[in-house]
């Protein structure tokens, strides 16, 4: 039976198969870019978030193994019954097997999967105030190829498929991040 996934359920599912609580934090955060996104785009705002939280939920399981990653995570969601739309984002999501995304919440998967970091890394940098961090500060934190290098500037940029400017995800982004920052450890 496909059971419609709530956040908490989301979290749980999350916690049950991810130990980490830096790899825990990434996903909340992801998710409430996603979230961000989803609500400008008209599109389902708990889905895309759902979304968002379980994207790694395979992460510690593969390990450094990046064949696997996202495909086992598919194998872990079918198993525990989630909703086979859900299922198939997080699957594809691993942009070093498929790589070339068409539909709006794969798009934006990849684009709040790196900006979710370069925005934390920017307020980390003001002593973790995210309420100091606007989309200017990441703008040019963007510029700086050494600054938080891990995240991906290229698939921020898959953004802009959707008609969506720099600016405004991270205007989205902030905004998403705001609302999560206690659960990140964040001001």
């Amino acid at each position: 039976m496909v059971e419609i996934i709530d956040r908490e359920k989301a979290l749980n599912l999350l916690k049950k198969y991810v130990k980490q609580k830096t790899l825990i934090k990434h996903c909340i955060a992801t998710a409430a870019v996603m979230r961000e996104i989803a609500r400008y785009l008209g599109e389902d705002e708990k889905k895309w978030e759902v979304i968002g939280i379980l994207h790694d939920i395979d992460y510690e399981i593969v390990g450094e193994d990046m064949s696997k990653h996202g495909l086992k995570g598919a194998e872990i969601l079918r198993n525990e019954g989630v909703d086979e739309e859900i299922i198939e984002v997080v699957k594809t999501h691993n942009h070093t097997i498929f790589g070339s995304y068409e539909k709006p919440v794969e798009i934006a998967l990849q684009s709040a999967d790196s900006v979710s970091g370069l925005i934390i890394a920017a307020a980390l940098v003001k002593k973790g105030r995210l309420s100091d961090v606007t989309p200017k500060t990441v703008k040019k934190k963007f510029k700086d190829k050494t600054f938080a290098a891990g995240c991906d500037r290229n698939r921020i940029r898959e953004i802009e498929k959707l008609n969506i400017d720099l600016p405004k995800l991270y205007e989205l982004g902030i905004r998403g991040l705001l609302d999560v920052k206690e659960e990140l450890g964040l001001e």
